[in-house]
């Protein structure tokens, strides 16, 4: 499998979109995030606004990356879901497929049982869609000219640094 750069398509963030605007309204969550193990904000949903979400995805990640660490030192592949409560929001945390991180933020008006439950078959689609992409991305025939950077010169990068 060649190493590919993440590639989301109007259709692809549609359908992740759907998937997460749907779980928001099924676990009566205040907010949902999708991040790559990398700390880069895929997708959210919900009514969480003024949070600092490149914040939220970067220490989202470190989090998932420290707790592998953990799961490894005591024999365990990775620990695949992680609960963080709070005295207001409580924050549950998945890993989807291997790439991908669905965070789900919710108080009082939801519950855990609730929230694992409609997580679990959320992280079942969003995992198929992940899927799906990296097949397609996969098909693609390796070239210069499916980079999104195809068509920058070195002119156009001279001129952009020169003053």
């Amino acid at each position: 499998m060649r190493d590919l750069p993440f590639v989301m398509y109007d259709e692809d963030q549609r359908q992740i979109l759907a998937i997460v605007e749907r779980l928001v309204r099924d676990a009566n969550a205040k907010g949902i995030f999708i991040v790559d193990r990398n700390g880069q904000l895929i997708v959210e949903a919900g009514e969480m606004h003024g949070v600092d979400t490149t914040s939220l995805a970067s220490l989202a990640a470190s989090c998932v990356a420290a707790t592998g660490s953990l799961a490894q030192i005591v024999g365990e592949e990775d620990f695949p879901v992680h609960f963080h409560q709070g005295r207001r929001d409580n924050l549950h945390i998945t890993l989807v497929g291997t790439s991908f991180i669905l965070i789900v933020v919710f108080d009082e008006r939801s519950s855990l049982g609730l929230v694992r439950l409609r997580v679990k078959k959320a992280s079942a689609a969003l995992a198929k869609a992940f899927e799906d992409m990296a097949k397609r991305a996969e098909r693609a025939p390796a070239s210069p000219t499916n980079s999104p950077f195809s068509e920058i010169t070195d002119e156009d990068i001279d001129n952009l640094f020169s003053t």
